[in-house]
C-alpha cells in the first residue's frame, strides 16, 4: 500500500459516513416536521439523537486508546447501518409513531459517536504514516468533510423527494456499510499498532487522565466553550430555523438540501487552500473570520428574507471562509494532545464541543413557536456574532499559534 493509502482511505471513510449522516440530519426532522406541524417536537427528536450521542462520544475516549481507533470505528458504522435501517422497517410496517422513532434515533445517536471520534482519532496516526504536516491532513479531512457534507445535503433532497423521508435513510446505512469497509481494508491493523498500548490503568483512572489535559490547557477548553455555544446555534439552525424557513417559503424540500449543499461546496475549496497553505496561515484572524461567515451571516440573509439568489451569494462567501476552521481547529488538538491519550481528549473535546446541540432544535422550535421565524433567525444570528467576538476579548486564543507540547 503506498504511503498516502491510508490517508485516502480514511478521507474516503469519513466522506461516506458523514455523508450518509448528513442524509438522516434532513430526513428525520423534515419527517416529522412533515407528519406532525411541530417545530418543537421536531427539535424534540434532535435532541433524542444528540443527548446520547453527546454522553456516548464522552465515555468512549478511554476505549478507543485501549481498543483501537480501526477497530472502533468499523464495529460501530457497522451497527450504525443497523440502526438506520430499523426507521424506514418501522416506516413499512406502520409502527413509526413519534414515540417509537424518539429511541431509534436515540440508539443511531450511541453508536455514531464513537465511530466519529474514532476516525479523528486517527489522524496523527495517519499523519505519521504519510510523514506529512498535521495541517496537510487535517486540511484533507476538513475538505472530506465538506464534500460529504455537499453531496448528503444535495442527495438527501432528491432522495426525500422521490422515496420519502423513511426510505431515504436506506442510503444512510449504506454509507455507514462503505465506511467501516474503506477503513477495515485501506488502514491494516499492523499499520495502526502503535495505537495500542498495554492496559495498566482502569477506566477511571484514563478518563480523569483525558480531562485533566484537557482541562488545564487555556487553549482547548477557550476553544471547546466556543465551539460548544455556536454549535447550539448551528444545529437550531440546520435542525429547525432553516426548515421551517423553506416551509414557510413555500419552496419543497430539495431547497434544505440546495442551501446546505452550497455552503458545505464552497467550503471545501476553503478547506482545500487550508490543506495547502494552513501551515503558513495566522490562525486566530482567520479562525475569527471563519466563524463570523460561518453563522451570522447566513443567518442574517434569511432573516431578511432576501431574494434566493442573494441567499446562494451568502452562502456561497461564508461557506468558502467557514472551510478553513475545521483544518485550524484539528491541528491546535493535535498539536496539543500527548499521542497516546488522543483518543480520550479527541472524543471528551468532541463530547464538550457538542454538549448544547441536543437543545439547539428545542431551542430554535420554542423560539419560532414563541416569536415567528425571522425574529428567531434575527436573535440566533446575534447571538452568534456575540460569540464569535470571544478570540477577540480572551487572552487565551492568543496562544493558538504556538504549538503545545505533544510529549506522551
Amino acid at each position: 500500500m503506498s504511503r498516502q493509502g491510508p490517508l485516502i482511505a480514511l478521507a474516503v471513510a469519513s466522506v461516506a459516513s458523514i455523508g450518509g449522516t448528513r442524509v438522516s440530519t434532513i430526513a428525520i426532522p423534515w419527517l416529522v416536521l412533515t407528519t406532525t406541524g411541530s417545530p418543537v417536537l421536531t427539535g424534540l427528536v434532535g435532541f433524542a439523537e444528540m443527548a446520547p450521542y453527546v454522553l456516548a462520544k464522552a465515555l468512549g475516549g478511554p476505549l478507543i486508546d485501549r481498543i483501537g481507533a480501526r477497530r472502533i470505528s468499523m464495529w460501530c458504522d457497522g451497527l450504525s447501518a443497523i440502526a438506520v435501517t430499523l426507521v424506514p422497517l418501522l416506516f413499512w410496517a406502520g409502527m413509526l409513531s413519534i414515540w417509537v422513532l424518539l429511541p431509534a434515533v436515540a440508539l443511531i445517536g450511541v453508536l455514531r459517536a464513537p465511530s466519529d471520534a474514532a476516525k479523528q482519532a486517527l489522524v496523527p496516526t495517519i499523519a505519521a504514516l504519510g510523514q506529512v504536516p498535521l495541517e496537510r491532513v487535517t486540511g484533507v479531512m476538513g475538505a472530506s468533510d465538506r464534500l460529504a457534507g455537499t453531496i448528503g445535503a444535495a442527495s438527501a433532497g432528491a432522495l426525500i423527494a422521490l422515496l420519502g423521508p423513511a426510505p431515504a435513510l436506506l442510503a444512510n446505512a449504506l454509507a455507514f456499510c462503505l465506511s467501516g469497509l474503506v477503513v477495515a481494508f485501506g488502514i491494516s491493523g499492523r499499520q495502526t499498532q502503535a495505537e495500542k498500548r498495554d492496559v495498566v490503568t482502569t477506566y477511571g483512572t484514563d478518563f480523569a487522565a483525558g480531562w485533566t489535559v484537557l482541562s488545564s490547557d487555556p487553549v482547548l477548553k477557550g476553544l471547546v466553550i466556543m465551539i460548544a455555544v455556536t454549535n447550539l446555534f448551528d444545529q437550531a439552525y440546520g435542525v429547525v430555523l432553516l426548515p421551517v424557513w423553506v416551509k414557510t417559503a413555500g419552496l419543497d424540500v430539495t431547497w434544505v438540501g440546495i442551501f446546505l449543499a452550497t455552503f458545505s461546496g464552497a467550503s471545501i475549496l476553503g478547506a482545500a487552500i487550508a490543506a495547502v497553505i494552513g501551515a503558513r496561515l495566522p490562525r486566530l484572524l482567520i479562525y475569527t473570520i471563519g466563524f463570523l461567515f460561518a453563522g451570522p451571516m447566513p443567518m442574517a440573509i434569511f432573516a431578511v428574507d432576501a431574494p434566493l439568489s442573494a441567499i446562494v451569494a451568502v452562502l456561497l462567501v461564508s461557506g468558502f471562509a467557514a472551510g478553513f476552521l475545521n483544518p485550524i481547529i484539528g491541528a491546535i488538538l493535535f498539536e496539543r494532545i500527548p499521542s497516546a491519550m488522543v483518543g480520550r481528549v479527541i472524543a471528551l473535546f468532541g463530547a464538550l464541543a457538542w454538549a448544547l446541540m441536543p437543545f439547539g432544535g428545542l431551542y430554535g422550535g420554542l423560539l419560532i413557536d414563541s416569536y415567528g421565524i425571522a425574529i428567531a433567525l434575527g436573535a440566533t444570528g446575534l447571538f452568534y456574532l456575540i460569540a464569535t467576538l470571544a478570540p477577540v476579548a480572551l487572552p487565551s486564543f492568543r496562544h493558538m499559534n504556538r504549538k503545545g507540547s505533544v510529549a506522551a
